[in-house]
């Protein structure tokens, strides 16, 4: 009976394992289009009033009902520290797409403040959303950090385009975290490291080694990736040092400790009830963000799911993994049928 029972284990978890219906290796992998194949690339004209600009995507897998597309937060990151969902995301059929907003990674950088602004990405966001051919039938949009705020504020205008939406790691109120930054994560640290910090902030002195000497110790492995320095991935190192100081100046402000660009009075709390589409809310433990505020926004929209990694901070998707990947592909299965 035990080597009976032991030869049904690989079955078992294969079956456990087995993508949705009418998802098979062929389909997954069709190629995209006719002609010469780009392993998925597919680059957008951004058409402005003064210029056209080169949008840079990359999808991975085909999926009928279900096409993700991923916003990364920053703002200014790139879209590389989402490269874990390759470990996931394919083995259940899920088809994702890559997307450098303008300013980030392979995409078009104009070097131009003036199109460092929320309502021109969202239409940049409706843009490559056409490009790629996604509608209501299909349409994820997953948005963290500062993807967030952008995939709230494209739903709340857009929302009939979208078939899912995912707001990971994200409040709904830029005023809300800066109060949270400012009177929990800031008073959980050493009261000396604190004190050298907010010296620094005063003297507007960022530049100075050594602030991120301080931060990246006492507050990133805490609360951006809770691992050591030396253990981050590499997807995420290679992510942060591209990032665009000019656009995360302009519309974050360049102190960690709240918000003070563009976004700092961005508030769409009060509206999220006017979000129809269901909707996963993504929250950790330990992130910069308050918990217990996101667990409170999913009952603002109409249809909304909590999920809470109780081991991670700010990149859950990488220091609380399971748990976010798990919850992740439960949501897009239930909501893709």
């Amino acid at each position: 009976m035990k080597s009976y029972l032991f030869l049904l284990i690989p079955i078992v978890i294969a079956a456990c394992q087995k993508p949705p219906e009418g998802i098979n290796l062929q389909t997954y992998h069709a190629p995209q289009g006719t002609g010469i194949q780009s392993g998925g690339i597919q680059i957008i004209d951004l058409v402005t009033p003064t210029d056209t600009f080169k949008i840079w995507t990359k999808r991975i897998g085909n999926n009928p009902k279900i096409k993700l597309l991923l916003l990364q937060g920053g703002p200014g990151n790139t879209h590389e520290y989402f490269e874990c969902m390759e470990s996931f995301l394919p083995a259940e059929g899920i088809e994702f797409i890559y997307y450098d907003q303008l300013g980030t990674g392979h995409s078009d950088n104009p070097n131009d403040t003036t199109y460092w602004d929320l309502d021109r990405y969202v239409e940049e966001v409706e843009t490559v959303r056409k490009a790629l051919g996604l509608n209501k039938d299909n349409f994820f949009l997953l948005g963290h950090s500062w993807g967030g705020i952008l995939a709230m504020q494209y739903a709340l205008k857009y929302q009939d385009n979208l078939k899912g939406l995912v707001i990971s790691n994200m409040m709904a109120s830029c005023p809300a975290y800066d109060n949270y930054a400012n009177n929990v994560l800031a008073k959980q640290m050493d009261p000396e490291i604190l004190k050298e910090l907010m010296d620094i902030e005063q003297r507007g002195d960022f530049a100075n080694p050594r602030y991120m000497e301080l931060l990246m110790p006492h507050f990133y492995t805490k609360h951006i990736c809770r691992m050591p320095l030396e253990q981050w991935p590499e997807p995420f190192v290679r992510s942060m040092s591209k990032l665009n100081q000019s656009l995360y100046v302009t519309m974050q402000g360049p102190s960690e400790f709240g918000i003070a660009g563009r976004l700092a009075k961005w508030d769409v709390q009060t509206r999220l009830s006017e979000i129809k589409t269901p909707t996963l809310v993504v929250g950790a433990t330990h992130d910069t963000m308050d918990p217990e505020y996101m667990r409170y926004m999913a009952t603002l929209v109409q249809n909304g799911t909590f999920l809470l990694c109780p081991n991670g901070s700010h990149m859950a998707m990488w220091d609380d993994q399971q748990v976010y990947m798990k919850g992740l592909l439960d949501f897009l299965k239930k909501a893709g049928k």
